[in-house]
């Protein structure tokens, strides 16, 4: 069973391998300051929890964290989103209406997925973090707020820059504090410590007591994890229902593993054994994600004709 000291229990952070610990150390420093933090990591790696740490530990953790996911607000909404806006700006603007950064005035604004944001919103986001200051949509009067911002993104920031995803002088100012979020897989002992601390739960609130089966614990030791603690949770979940008293999760990941190509650095892996228009598909959707949805930046580097692509997209149902 493990414990909070096997585990190094620190806020709601788990782990005790060194890489871990060297990023506790990040954390606690940081988190005495008011300096604009940039988590670099893999999707799964848990960039949200470790701004939501720093902030419980910080000054600021009687204020509001608020946690904003970029790319999942529609372009045109974003601005009105980040800062709000006033009474007849646009059609359905019927009353004022207060934006992210004003919620998280005193506390942490949390920008997940920060290449996701539309460059010209990204010139603003900048003015705010040298001012302090902005105004909402349809307003004439600036408005002041106090907000400590992290932002996060899985993408190599260099990439991200040249591929015109993020305003290189946007980069420097977040990256005030940058911490970069190992992957599981970097993590070592903690990995099985972790499932461990997902089963436990689960016994815990199902009044259970199943435990790993032996092979699980070594497919659990050997398998990549390239969803990270995200994917590991859901696994020993998935597992735990399945499963009598003693979990195997071996056929959980396998399923995972035949289904499921994986994205690292810019490289995607299949396992042998893809059926050729499965490999096709994840490899144009892969490299229309990369650019960021440009469709004709995708054509070029997949070697075909835009009309091609679209024809692809309309074959997968993505019509957008």
């Amino acid at each position: 069973m493990p414990s909070d000291k096997l585990l190094k229990r620190y806020g709601i952070l788990y782990g005790s391998s060194p890489i871990m610990e060297r990023l506790y150390q990040q954390v606690e420093r940081v988190s005495a300051t008011d300096a604009t933090v940039l988590l670099v990591g893999e999707s799964g790696t848990g960039k949200e929890l470790i701004s939501k740490a720093i902030h419980q530990i910080s000054k600021r953790n009687d204020k509001t964290f608020v946690a904003v996911n970029c790319g999942a607000i529609p372009a045109h909404l974003i601005e009105a989103a980040l800062f709000g806006h006033e009474r007849g700006s646009f059609t359905g603007a019927v009353k004022q209406h207060i934006g992210y950064f004003e919620h998280a005035s005193g506390g942490t604004l949390f920008l997940d997925e920060i290449t996701e944001m539309p460059v010209d919103m990204q010139v603003k986001l900048l003015r705010v973090l040298e001012s302090g200051t902005f105004m909402r949509v349809g307003g004439d009067q600036e408005v002041k707020v106090d907000v400590r911002l992290i932002a996060a993104t899985n993408r190599d920031l260099e990439s991200a820059v040249k591929q015109g995803n993020l305003r290189e002088d946007l980069m420097y100012r977040l990256a005030v504090f940058p911490i970069r979020i190992p992957p599981l897989r970097e993590r070592g002992a903690d990995i099985e410590l972790l499932a461990q601390q997902f089963l436990e739960s689960l016994n815990e609130k199902n009044q259970t007591r199943k435990n790993f089966s032996r092979s699980s614990l070594d497919v659990i030791r050997s398998y990549s994890w390239p969803g990270n603690v995200r994917e590991l949770k859901n696994v020993v979940h998935r597992a735990y229902i399945l499963s009598g008293d003693e979990l195997d999760i071996e056929d959980c990941v396998s399923e995972l593993a035949a289904k499921k190509p994986t994205v690292h650095e810019g490289y995607l892996n299949f396992f042998v054994g893809t059926p050729l228009a499965d490999a096709q598909k994840e490899i144009i959707l892969a490299t229309l994600k990369h650019y960021s949805g440009n469709k004709r930046l995708a054509a070029d580097a997949l070697g075909i004709s835009l009309k091609t692509l679209y024809n692809r997209l309309k074959e997968y149902q993505i019509v957008n």
